[in-house]
């Protein structure tokens, strides 16, 4: 099961290079408020929230203790994310603000990954 639980962290990275990988090649874009959503950005937050699900059911089968709270915080961080990733995917142009709070959120949901111990 450990196997599977390594599996499904590495993909969740996985998903996070892409959704931050995203955003980061839209950086020099966004200064010219040309930024739009990449589909590797859409892809990136639903393989995030599909491992990061199967992370927490495989974790509770292994009677792993799971913070709650943290997980209930980073999912909200990221259904947020995925819900304006998804509206805005199809503009050529996103809003400045709006592209931005994309990478902060995701920026966020990293270190809460990482300092929230």
């Amino acid at each position: 099961m450990d196997v599977l639980i390594h599996l499904f962290v590495g993909l969740h990275i996985v998903g996070i290079a892409a959704l931050l990988g995203g955003f980061l090649t839209q950086m020099k874009a966004m200064g010219r408020g040309a930024a739009r959503f990449v589909p590797g950005m859409l892809h990136g937050a639903l393989t995030m929230l599909v491992t990061g699900v199967a992370l927490v059911g495989l974790n509770q089968a292994e009677h792993h203790h799971i913070n709650t709270i943290k997980i209930g915080i980073k999912l909200a961080l990221l259904i947020v994310i995925l819900g304006l990733v998804y509206v805005k995917r199809d503009e050529e142009q996103v809003e400045k603000p709006l592209f931005a709070l994309v990478g902060a959120l995701t920026t966020v949901n990293i270190f809460i990954a990482v300092l929230w111990t």
